[in-house]
């Protein structure tokens, strides 16, 4: 009977034991050079957080395997050994779902001698699922490099001069350290500060909003999120650096950054001051490139225009205190006054004939910001999570200068001319948070989120005004001397809630709505100079005006979403009721425009995985947008004296069509891939200004809608990745291009213009070792409009820029680094320079075991650095020269301390010789 009882016991706990929901994850093991496969390589599971195993199993003759792991959701490691073959690791966020991981490679191990080992090299770029990832070891950047300097080198970034990062055309607007924000998502701290050695991949993926993230949803923006992993090894301790230079013409900069990383704790702290157009944020290290240049492969800089002196601090705190609760928060303030003399020339075309404008200005600005950012992430239950993202913001703009310019047709016949000097002060206070709630239910994909969303600022401005414009066609002579007190609002509340509900393994439905309110207003008070009561008294009605916007929207939306990890679709509908009531009090008269809006919105994306390295997507929304209360009423705006403008109350909203497609393709054995990339939009009805110009050169604007235009874009990028005998060697190609097709209409006739751009890049980096290291690359862009209709047929311009950046090593201690980039304009205004030379030169010399580094630099080696710019477009050519930073010499210190796993500087270079060849790919 016991015994009866016993097994019926057994087949009980066994029966329940199997009950357990578990999934099946299989794939294939090869190795990299033959692409054989490898038999009885031992794969297991294990979990992140304390390495305990969940199940192991080992390869066929094919390489084959194929394990059985009870549902799990929180991260684990799949870990693959093999004899003569170097480990691997990747990390997936759970155990959920059947999974084909693919094939994956292990590279072999050779070359033992003594006790150095020599690794194989890892991949420098593989494609998982969505996500594409860098290894950042394998992109060779200079002795304390920061990560910016690591994205410079990687194939598909291109960093453009004002900073703007795109990866394969889709700009990032997202940087994360570890998934999390480091000083604000924007990430600039963290690219300027954090060392390029303690990063251990990039990965790049579509930028997904909160909710979205929790929800494991599809990203629907166009945008891009770039998160840095830091190496494990490197996870726990402490570095900092401490930089002061001065030099010649009372050239300086100092700096710090402390950093602790204790793994769930972060604790950062900044500090900088500078006047050679740092953003402050960046520590100039030994090696690192010299900024202030305007050329934007030569070196970043905070701002092309003028010579900046920045003064900042910030404080960075991370905490996951418990698996249900994590906590991140940072203060910065930052301070920087700006410089600049400018001049420039306008031709704007007309359908008969054009308006030259040449102008002049001197200009200073200061900018004081205070910033607070703060989220806490809540999980109560394993099923729930709870995200609060508050952010505070306290910003003072002060500016002041002159500005004269004066215009004439084509014949050379002045028209009018401007002079003036202004001052304004402007403080804004805003706060902005989100609210993130998350619910998962036992049957997988069943989804339950609710967001809200607040923005609320206040902008307030005080500016004077002291001006003479004269007529030459006329003779009139206008004088203004004025005060103009504007202050601007805006709140806006913001809700979404949508349910998800499975239909089957691969098919899921989702339902929801959304709701916003957003309330804005304009208060704009100016008053005239009184020469009696020697005050500005006399209130000016013709530029004074009350304006006010309100739009209530209710949006019900619906989703159907199919994935069965090769290939997934979705298809979303949103229809949106709008009831948006704009108003102005003007000249003593009101205007109400009140306008109900029933629009229908369209959004689908389609993912198509051919297998691990090849990867497509295609997206396609339909957008609708609504013009804008000044866009709209009747008020006239007279504050420019050549320019007035007046709104239009019989515009139509803004209709867009959006297509972009994506695919990626790397060959991990061969090191060489490629991306295409297409974007394009046809847009059905757009707002454009229409202008109309008097006999001397002064305008009158408004805007009116426009049908059937489009912008398409075309991309691709090549490289290759090779190594031997411990050097290596890179080298691609890129190509860009943009064609749109436009209209216009000036001086009440319509035009065509059509816009080719072209943007081919070349690019090559050599790696001899350790004694030195050669990165040319060459970009052309070709600019070409044509027109219909229209005073002009045709315009082009061509810019060729060539950069060679080049680091010797003379031993362990001495480091020669020289940047070096021409840049020829081939269409230059009269009175600018069509070409220049910028060539940037450091001598370093490391000492006290490497912690301290004697460094002088020489920007600007040329004195050739200019800030000319040509810009077309399809009304106009503008030549602008600002004020650059010219050559200086400096002389710097930079005082490292760095500790990580209980290892010091010292140690850890040590054990770190080889980081470039190897890696846990």
């Amino acid at each position: 009977m016991l015994k009866s009882q016993l097994v019926v016991l057994f087949l009980f706990l066994s029966f329940l034991s199997y009950g357990q929901e578990s999934y099946f994850v299989q794939g294939q093991i090869l190795d990299i050079n033959t692409q054989q496969p490898l038999e009885a390589a031992n794969v297991y599971f294990s979990v992140v957080k304390d390495s305990l195993k969940l199940g192991s199993t080992t390869t066929d003759n094919g390489g084959m395997f194929k394990i059985r792991i009870k549902k799990y959701d929180n991260p684990v490691f799949l870990n693959v050994s093999y004899v003569g073959h170097e480990n691997y690791k990747d990390e997936l966020s759970g155990i959920v779902e059947n999974r084909d991981l693919g094939t994956i490679y292990l590279f072999s191990t050779e070359n033992v001698l003594k006790d150095v080992v020599i690794k194989a090299t890892a991949s420098p770029m593989v494609v998982k699922q969505d996500t594409l990832e860098y290894n950042a070891s394998s992109f060779k950047v200079r002795p304390d490099d920061n990560v910016d300097a690591v994205l410079k080198e990687l194939p598909g970034f291109v960093i453009d001069d004002e900073g703007k990062i795109t990866v394969n055309g889709k700009e990032v607007s997202q940087i994360l350290v570890n998934g999390k924000a480091f000083f604000g998502k924007d990430g600039a701290i963290a690219l300027q500060n954090l060392p390029a050695d303690i990063i251990n991949k990039i990965q790049v993926s579509d930028f997904k909003t909160k909710k979205e993230e929790l929800a494991g949803d599809d990203a629907a923006s166009d945008f891009l999120s770039v998160n840095l992993t830091i190496d494990e090894k490197k996870n726990k301790g402490y570095f900092g650096k401490f930089l002061g230079g001065y030099g010649s013409d009372d050239r300086y900069e100092g700096s710090f950054l402390v950093n602790q990383f204790d793994n769930k704790q972060r604790i950062s702290a900044v500090g900088s001051t500078n006047n050679i157009n740092l953003s402050g944020f960046s520590i100039d290290e030994a090696f690192g490139e010299d900024k202030g240049s305007s050329n934007g492969d030569v070196g970043a800089t905070i701002s092309r225009k003028g010579i900046t002196t920045t003064n900042l601090a910030g404080f960075n705190y991370f905490n996951e205190w418990s698996e249900q609760l994590e906590t991140t928060g940072d203060y910065s303030f930052n301070n920087s006054a700006n410089t600049n003399a400018k001049k420039s020339t306008q031709t704007r075309f007309l359908p008969t004939g054009n308006i030259t404008t040449a102008s002049d200005s001197d200009a200073k600005t200061e900018n004081t910001n205070h910033k607070v950012n703060f989220e806490v992430a809540y999980k109560p239950t394993k099923n729930t999570q709870i995200v609060f993202e508050p952010k505070l913001r306290k910003s003072n703009y002060k500016s002041s200068g002159t500005s004269s310019s004066i215009s004439s047709n084509e014949a050379g016949a002045l028209l009018n001319e401007n002079t003036g000097t202004y001052s304004k002060n402007t403080d804004l206070l805003s706060f902005d948070n989100e609210l993130t709630f998350n619910k998962t239910f036992a049957k997988r994909a069943r989804n339950l989120s609710f967001s809200f969303t607040n923005s609320n600022s206040k902008n307030d401005l005080l500016g004077f005004n002291d001006n003479s414009t004269k007529s030459f066609t006329s003779g009139n002579v206008k004088l203004r001397n004025q005060l103009n007190d504007n202050t601007i609002q805006r709140d806006l509340y913001y809700g979404q809630l949508e349910y998800t509900e499975p239909l089957s393994n691969v098919v899921r439905l989702r339902v929801g709505a959304d709701y916003k309110t957003d309330n804005r207003s304009t208060d704009e008070k100016t008053f005239n100079f009184d020469t009696t009561s020697d005050s500005y008294s006399l209130f000016n009605d013709a530029q004074s005006s009350y304006i006010s916007s309100k739009q209530r929207l209710i949006s019900p939306k619906m989703g159907f979403f199919y994935d069965d990890k090769v290939f997934s679709f979705n298809i979303r509908n949103n229809t949106s009721v709008i009831q948006y009531d704009n108003s102005s009090l003007y000249l003593g008269s009101t205007t109400n425009l009140k306008t109900n809006y029933f629009i229908p919105e369209w959004h689908s994306q389609f993912k198509y995985k051919v297998d691990r390295s090849n990867y497509a997507q295609l997206k396609y929304d339909y957008r609708v947008n609504l013009p804008t209360a000044y866009q709209l009423l009747p008020v006239t705006d007279i504050s420019s004296p050549v320019n007035t403008v007046v709104g239009n109350p019989d515009l139509e909203p803004i209709k867009k069509h959006s297509l972009n497609f994506n695919f990626r393709n790397y060959n991990m054995k061969k090191r060489s891939g490629y991306s295409i990339f297409m974007k394009a939009d046809i847009i059905d009805s757009d707002i454009i200004s229409t202008k109309v110009y008097a006999t001397d050169g002064t305008s009158s604007t408004t805007f009116i809608n426009i049908n059937n235009i489009y912008k398409t874009s075309l991309g691709a990028n090549w490289n290759t990745y090779k190594k031997r005998d411990g050097n290596s060697y890179r080298y691609g190609l890129a190509f860009k291009t943009d064609y749109s097709f436009d209209k216009g209409f000036v001086n009440n006739v319509f035009y065509d213009a059509r816009i080719l751009a072209i943007t081919p890049r070349a690019y090559f980096s050599y790696n001899y070792g350790e004694l030195f290291s050669v990165a040319p690359s060459y970009n052309l862009s070709y600019v070409e409009s044509n027109y219909k209709n229209y005073s002009i047929n045709k315009r082009s311009n061509v810019v060729h820029k060539l950069n060679l950046r080049a680091t010797n090593y003379f031993g362990p201690k001495w480091v020669l680094s020289n940047d070096f980039g021409y840049s020829y304009n081939s269409n230059s205004g009269n009175g600018y320079r069509n070409d220049y030379k910028l060539w940037n030169m450091s001598l370093g010399y490391t000492f006290l075991d490497k912690r301290l580094t004697a460094r002088m630099k020489v920007f600007d080696l040329l004195n050739q650095n200019q800030g000319y710019t040509r810009s077309i477009t399809d009304t106009s050519i503008r030549d602008e020269e600002n004020t650059v930073l010219k050559r200086y010499a400096m002389f710097s210190l930079i005082y490292k301390i760095k500790n990580f796993g209980g290892m010091s500087e010292s140690k850890s270079r040590k054990s770190g010789r080889h980081r470039e060849n190897s890696s846990d790919m």
